[in-house]
């Protein structure tokens, strides 16, 4: 199928389809005329690879770990390197929740301060 058609089969931009392929995530191949060719295994493929995104994983991480997924959800083969990766991962939204809850409480407290002084006593 040309990128058009695996385009509006999974509703993701031809341009980000592209944006794959350029990361190493898709292999099309090309027509006589020069135009990629995808076969039906890139319908999954693509899926995975919007799943794995949502996940908050980079490009670099679903390059890594793609060779093991298997059907749409994707699911990961039992590997102790992907384990790793993922708890990494895992592990580093965990801190950036901490930061912002941190930034959350000093930006409420600073906005508490400033109302109190706005308010006449």
């Amino acid at each position: 199928m040309l990128i058009g058609e695996l385009s509006r089969r999974t509703g993701v931009h031809a341009h980000q389809l592209r944006y794959y392929e350029a990361q190493g995530l898709l292999e099309p191949g090309r027509g006589t005329n020069g135009y990629r060719e995808y076969s039906d295994d890139a319908l999954v493929t693509v899926t995975q690879i919007r799943a794995l995104l949502e996940a908050g994983l980079s490009t670099d991480d679903i390059r890594y770990l793609l060779p093991c997924a298997s059907g749409a959800g994707p699911d990961l083969a039992a590997c102790p390197e992907l384990l790793d990766l993922l708890r990494g991962r895992l592990q580093g939204i965990e801190e950036r929740m901490d930061v912002l809850a941190r930034t959350r409480q000093a930006l409420s407290g600073y906005i508490n301060a400033t109302e109190r002084a706005l308010t006449p006593s």
